[in-house]
């Protein structure tokens, strides 16, 4: 029988994660009777003491706000994807004691956007500037050959995106809030803001919207994206993201490939419905 393994979600705030329903699910179907994940509230300040208490049980952790990039001084190493937006949400552990961190983030914004049929948009806008704008401009990089719209709230978040577009060599057109309906034309648009920030745009849904990625997944649907469905555009919803992404984690902690799809996504929907 093999060793038994854990794995993780760390954050703080961490009660509302979804990781491990979906990570259990998977476990489930894979057979692996001798894994468990669970989920610790864990801020910067507690990170290292926490690492310091992990031994060779210990197979992987997916990391939330605020310690994306606080984890980054504790690691071995990290992908090239995790260094081009300086945030680690994976954590793979080796019983020899590496520790090695990806981002899973930016390819599962990619893996869902296909799953709905957008592999290539000549034009795109971000509504936000936060952390999460930071992977959808690195997922646009390699979907979106053309220019970028950013619509922010604070001349800092701008100035913070700008620097973003000139490291992952995207062509980005920073926009003021104020203007964000227009946002609302483009090709594909990604919502990255918090819950209700968006919602005031509902009204402003054009007659025959193209694609809208809202990476929020609790509530759902935001005023948003139903408005948008209610038009008949495209969505891409924040399940679809953390679906994606938590394949992608559960393939790298376990070895196990491919990871199930299905499952996780069902066991996701089955969580958030008893909310």
């Amino acid at each position: 029988m093999a060793a038994p393994r854990r794995a993780a979600v760390l954050g703080s705030p961490i009660a509302h994660s979804l990781s491990p329903v979906l990570h259990r699910a998977a476990y489930e179907e894979l057979g692996l009777t001798g894994w468990t994940y669970d989920r610790f509230e864990v801020d910067e300040a507690a990170l290292p003491g926490f690492f310091e208490t992990l031994g060779p049980e210990w197979a992987g952790l997916s990391l939330t706000m605020p310690l994306k990039r606080a984890v980054i001084p504790l690691l071995d190493g990290i992908s090239e994807t995790a260094a081009s937006v300086d945030a680690v949400n994976t954590v793979v552990l080796t019983q020899d004691g590496r520790r090695t961190g990806d981002n899973t983030d930016v390819p599962g914004m990619i893996a869902a956007l296909r799953e709905h049929g957008i592999d290539k948009v000549e034009a795109a806008a971000i509504l936000g500037a936060g952390a999460t704008a930071s992977s959808a401009l690195a997922a646009l990089s390699r979907v979106c050959p053309g220019e970028i719209a950013v619509y922010v709230r604070s001349e800092a978040r701008a100035a913070e995106m700008r620097q973003w577009a000139e490291r992952l060599e995207v062509s980005v057109r920073i926009a003021d809030w104020a203007d964000a309906e227009q946002a609302l034309h483009a090709p594909l648009v990604i919502s990255t803001t918090p819950a209700g920030v968006t919602d005031a745009l509902a009204r402003s849904v054009p007659e025959r919207p193209t694609a809208l990625f809202d990476v929020l997944y609790d509530p759902w649907p935001t005023d948003l994206a139903a408005r948008w469905s209610a038009y008949g555009g495209a969505v891409v919803s924040g399940l679809d993201l953390l679906v994606h992404q938590a394949v992608l984690q559960v393939e790298q902690m376990t070895g196990l490939a491919p990871a199930p799809l299905d499952a996780m996504r069902k066991a996701g929907e089955r969580a958030l419905a008893a909310r």
